[in-house]
């Protein structure tokens, strides 16, 4: 990240693109750290409505050229706050028609478009930064992960715990041995808080005028609108979503993926509740095993949802509730216990008396501090690099480990998988379950 900075007429070597940025510079950057139009990136944002709203706040220091939502409604407070900006409903028509002004793009839609969009920009060269999980699939994943290196594009995951405190303390004091020999990790979460373990819905609905349907379904299988699946409540159909899990895995498991490389486990088994043809199931338990490799030992991640916990530790006070947090992360050593919050915030050895001893002699830190996760992805796309999310090096991989355990959720039982082939070999899976087919139109 320590580049030296170039200019933006230099790193694109036009002066039209600087000149166009120039007319929609936000006036609260002129005056006082007043940066040059042509130091900034011009950015495209797919999906900005909801979370995509957070995501345009998150990158507003560079030059935001055009929107892209399909529904109006959903996108309203950042088309008033952004009145400027040209608006689209298809993002392959504003990419077509803006791309030459283009050098980047934000995607906050739902997960089923994620794949699509993002290839998409990757082809046309743009740099891409794209919501958790990266894909519905694994197939998706591993396809985007080998675009962006192709192409040499900057893109970087939206699991923001990545480029946080909290993550770089979690494996620097593991790589200390705060807690031993780790050989089980447990990850536990509230999810979902949207309905699922349901059947599809059966009522007639007329679609509301703002939201265009067929746009909003994309690259999924047609089917009638209901508000069943929006806004938010898609995530718990697989047409659609990923379930708890996908929603939550690539922040709660990263910290833990990054430490002990967590890729290729040998067998992942799901239990569960009732198992519905379209959505996941109400709670949740995955255990992933994984085989020694190098130095680490074998190790066993069990994954919960549902407002399912792990088993109290015994270190734990027995005057402190359990768990101590919704969602949360649990390393088990064979000297001590480390805790931690969803995106790996305020890490804890347990018992309380233990991280005290812990914090007044630990080691300074060893990994390089991040300025967040937009500012990673803004600077490398400037100065070269890549962000610390990256799709090739490491969301393409953390999200190909998530979604087995969705694979799992969906067999209901134990699956083996060879990580090459891209196939279950111990049992007969749906190809749709690892490499979807798209609608006419939409393709990867």
């Amino acid at each position: 990240m320590a580049g030296r900075r170039i200019s933006r007429r230099r790193f694109l070597g036009t002066m039209a693109t600087a000149g166009a940025a120039f007319t929609i510079v936000p006036r609260h950057v002129l005056g006082r750290g007043f940066v040059p139009p042509s130091d900034k990136l011009n950015i495209a944002c797919i999906g900005v409505g909801g979370r995509g709203a957070w995501n345009v706040r998150g990158v507003s220091s560079e030059n935001l050229v055009a929107f892209c939502d399909v529904d109006d409604e959903r996108a309203a407070e950042t088309y008033r706050a952004f009145p400027n900006v040209p608006r689209y409903k298809d993002f392959r028509v504003m990419l077509e028609r803006e791309g030459a002004r283009i050098d980047a793009v934000v995607i906050s839609t739902p997960d089923h478009t994620h794949a699509v969009a993002a290839m998409m920009a990757i082809q046309m060269g743009k740099h891409v930064y794209c919501e958790k999980p990266l894909t519905r699939t694994i197939y998706e994943a591993r396809r985007l992960a080998e675009a962006a290196r192709e192409k040499g594009v900057v893109t970087q995951m939206g699991n923001q715990g990545h480029a946080g405190e909290g993550t770089r303390q979690i494996r620097e004091w593991i790589e200390a041995g705060a807690i031993g020999t780790v050989r089980e990790i447990h990850f536990w979460t509230n999810r979902p808080i949207w309905p699922q373990a349901i059947e599809r819905p059966l009522e007639a609905y007329h679609v509301p005028p703002t939201l265009a349907w067929d746009l909003w379904l994309g690259p999924a299988p047609e089917r009638p609108y209901h508000p069943a699946y929006v806004p938010f409540k898609w995530r718990g159909w697989w047409d659609f979503g990923t379930g708890a899990l996908g929603d939550m895995g690539c922040h709660i498991m990263d910290a833990a993926f990054w430490t002990f490389d967590l890729r290729d486990p040998v067998r992942v088994t799901a239990e569960t509740t009732p198992v519905f043809p379209e959505t996941a199931p109400l709670v949740s338990r995955v255990t992933y095993e994984f085989a020694a490799r190098g130095n680490r030992p074998a190790l066993r991640v069990v994954w919960r949802d549902g407002n399912l916990a792990p088993p109290r530790p015994p270190q734990w006070e027995k005057d402190r509730p359990w768990p101590p947090m919704d969602s949360g992360q649990m390393f088990i050593g064979d000297e001590g216990v480390l805790i931690a919050g969803t995106y790996g915030e305020n890490p804890r050895l347990v018992p309380e008396s233990r991280h005290q001893e812990w914090i007044a002699s630990a080691p300074a830190p060893r990994y390089p501090r991040s300025p967040g996760v937009y500012q990673e992805w803004i600077e490398a796309c400037k100065n070269g690099g890549q962000a610390g999310s990256n799709f090739p090096d490491y969301a393409g991989p953390l999200t190909e480990m998530v979604l087995l355990g969705n694979l799992a959720v969906r067999v209901g039982g134990t699956i083996e998988w060879d990580v090459a082939a891209m196939r279950v070999t111990n049992i007969e899976v749906p190809e749709e379950y690892i490499r979807p087919a798209y609608r006419s139109g939409w393709q990867l």
